[in-house]
């Protein structure tokens, strides 16, 4: 057994948005009228709510950090305190720009996303983040992780759009796994109060073509994510790669899923992940 197991690698996603972005443009302009008003996964949000919130989230991303340019924020003390002022910078960015016509939005979105990909295509993996990945329970993040979780929020949410609308969705390794990935950064945080003993290991496998195996190991008083099977297994859990991503972002009954998901071994462990979250609200 490795005494020092080694960590899981960065996750490099910055090429992926201009084909993931073309899609999102793809489907915005395939839209029925009709289907701008369908109800998404996200709650209380219909499908132009989301496409307004894709709008509003790359522009405040250029202002605040390529542009340096930020309001003054309230007082921040705690995490919900932070979800709180999230939340509120949402609903405030999705009610003006659900106000526009599907055509303006959409040729808004083309140039913001066009400006977005160019910031994070030019940005250095390896430098410092200007905001940490919150939900990963990081203080400090490095760019990589920061693009990473972009992708995240970019995909999910054009998934909850064509979940709506019954198109296909994005469902290829290439742009899928990823994202799987990079949600699944969010285990060891996850787990933080999750005791066990030391030399310990739990299994989290995605099944599908877009999927693959996790592995969180207990090393002395503390969980982390390594690159491969160590120490004794404890629990495996499989879970479809069709609502993996519903799990870590809030868009799928605990009772659906629990009928969809294997657990073999130590069941409170394995069956913890389907409490995490991995999104910001």
């Amino acid at each position: 057994m490795a005494e020092t197991p080694e960590p899981l690698p960065p996750i490099l996603t910055a090429h992926l948005f201009r084909e993931l972005e073309a899609k999102l443009h793809g489907l915005l302009r395939s839209l029925r009228g009709d289907e701008w008003e369908k109800l998404t996964l996200a709650p209380k949000w219909k499908v132009k709510d989301v496409a307004a919130h894709l709008l509003d989230t790359a522009l405040r991303k250029l202002s605040l950090v390529r542009d340096g340019y930020a309001p003054a924020p309230p007082a921040i003390g705690s995490h919900a305190d932070l979800v709180a002022f999230i939340n509120r910078l949402n609903h405030e960015g999705v009610q003006v720009y659900r106000r526009l016509s599907p055509p303006v939005l959409i040729g808004l979105m083309e140039q913001a996303s066009r400006e977005f990909i160019a910031y994070h295509e030019a940005l250095d993996p390896f430098a410092e983040a200007v905001f940490p990945v919150q939900w990963a329970g990081e203080e400090k993040s490095l760019n990589w992780f920061d693009t990473a979780r972009e992708l995240t929020e970019r995909w999910h949410h054009q998934q909850q759009i064509r979940f709506a609308v019954g198109k296909p969705g994005i469902m290829t390794r290439e742009l899928y796994f990823p994202v799987l990935d990079s949600f699944l950064r969010a285990l060891p945080y996850a787990y933080r109060s999750v005791p066990a003993r030391p030399g310990a290991l739990a299994r989290f496998n995605v099944s599908g073509d877009c999927g693959g195996s996790w592995f969180l190991y207990r090393h002395n008083e503390a969980w982390q994510l390594v690159s491969e099977p160590v120490g004794q297994q404890i629990s495996e859990t499989t879970i479809p790669q069709e609502i993996a991503w519903r799990i870590f972002t809030k868009g799928i009954g605990r009772e659906e899923v629990r009928a969809q998901v294997e657990v073999a071994g130590d069941a409170a462990i394995g069956l913890h992940i389907l409490e995490m979250i991995s999104i910001i609200g």
